[in-house]
């Protein structure tokens, strides 16, 4: 009798114990992830894009078992890219989901406004749809980047207008907030080191087409180039209406954040002298890298009426260091566990070098320079060739 009783009680204290200190969001089956991203309203196409190339992924390493005998679940809700749906939907996930991790969040004003609430927390995040340098300086042990930063995406362009076009006269247009501004900052710095700064300045509020008053700003200054700033539909818009004001030799740049594929649709017909940096490689090509192979493959299997984009192949990418950190954890994973494991990434993924630190968490710093012919991106090797 004493001896079933002194059973018991050790299956009672060993499974007490196992509760008291299992991970928030981690069972014996689940990984709980969380994110929240645009899904609807005029940046929809950005977080329904990054969302599917992270859960193709996910999808595909469910589909193998799991990590370490467990399934990745993923929630996502809908901020809108919108600040306060954001925080709601970050004390949500955290506080009554209770979910592991978050990640693939998508938008600067957006994840920087949440950012005080997964950092009190003590909730990693893997994957910014964002380079912006407030959510990288000071360094955060909780944000988990992959992708270069505005500042780097900012100097590439300064390089190729002054360096290589020998361009002077460069005008910035942006959403009026902490994206804008990032971006804005970025391009400012770089045109310092060749003694230049902007002819002109025009800006738009977000989530809205009111870009008359910025292009007005910007128009009589007559710019060789401009740095634009903002998602897909009104930085098309601006393009088109600074066209017919007479600017058809200006050469328009904007950021990754756009998402080609949707500003191209936009663009329409008037794509000529139009560029953009990307933070993951051109996938239109004969002969992709094989993690764009993969991610081909993995999309077409999982969501076969979806087409290919930049902004799902880099939710893809996301969820590759997410699914490495997880497996590099191990199976008795805690969050800061977790950290430490992506930590000690070092590695090349599919023709792309991932490499992380205890004090570096920016994972890829690669850029590509994209411009539209015959209705699809292509890579510019040669930036000369945009002078005509």
């Amino acid at each position: 009798m004493k001896k079933t009783i002194l059973l018991i009680t050790i299956i009672g204290i060993s499974i007490f114990c196992s509760v008291l200190f299992a991970e928030v969001g981690v069972t014996d089956d689940q990984i709980l992830v969380g994110s929240s991203l645009a899904l609807g309203g005029p940046s929809g196409f950005l977080g329904t894009e990054t969302l599917r190339g992270l859960m193709a992924c996910i999808n595909s390493v469910n589909e193998k078992g799991g990590i370490n005998g467990r399934k990745i679940k993923v929630i996502a809700y809908d901020d809108g890219y919108e600040p306060l749906p954001c925080v709601k939907n970050t004390k949500k996930l955290i506080e009554d989901d209770k979910v592991f991790c978050l990640t693939c969040y998508v938008g600067t004003p957006t994840s920087a406004k949440a950012q005080p609430i997964w950092t009190n927390a003590k909730v990693p995040v893997v994957g910014f749809f964002t380079g912006a340098e407030v959510l990288r300086t000071p360094f955060n042990r909780y944000n988990i980047h992959i992708r270069a930063s505005y500042y780097d995406e900012a100097a590439k362009a300064v390089d190729i207008f002054v360096k290589d076009l020998g361009l002077k006269r460069i005008a910035i247009f942006y959403q009026y907030d902490s994206f804008g501004e990032a971006v804005k900052k970025g391009t400012e710095i770089a045109l310092q080191k060749y003694g230049l700064t902007p002819v002109a300045y025009g800006s738009f509020e977000r989530n809205t087409l009111a870009i008359e008053d910025g292009l007005a700003k910007i128009k009589d200054s007559r710019p060789e180039a401009i740095v634009m700033v903002g998602t897909y539909s009104p930085l098309a818009k601006f393009v088109k209406e600074a066209k017919r004001a007479g600017l058809t030799k200006t050469i328009f740049y904007t950021v990754s954040f756009v998402g080609p594929e949707a500003f191209a649709k936009e663009l329409g017909t008037e794509s000529e002298n139009v560029i953009i940096t990307t933070v993951v490689p051109p996938y239109e090509t004969a002969t992709p890298l094989p993690i764009v192979d993969e991610y081909l493959k993995a999309l077409k299997k999982y969501f076969p009426d979806a087409k290919p984009s930049f902004v799902s192949l880099e939710g893809y990418i996301n969820g590759k260091v997410l699914v490495e950190g997880l497996k590099r954890a191990g199976k008795d994973i805690t969050r800061e566990k977790f950290i430490d494991a992506i930590e000690s990434i070092r590695e090349d993924i599919g023709g792309i070098k991932v490499e992380y630190g205890p004090n570096d968490h920016v994972g890829i710093s690669l850029l590509w320079v994209m411009q539209i012919k015959d209705g699809k991106w292509v890579e510019v090797k040669d930036t000369k060739s945009l002078i005509k």
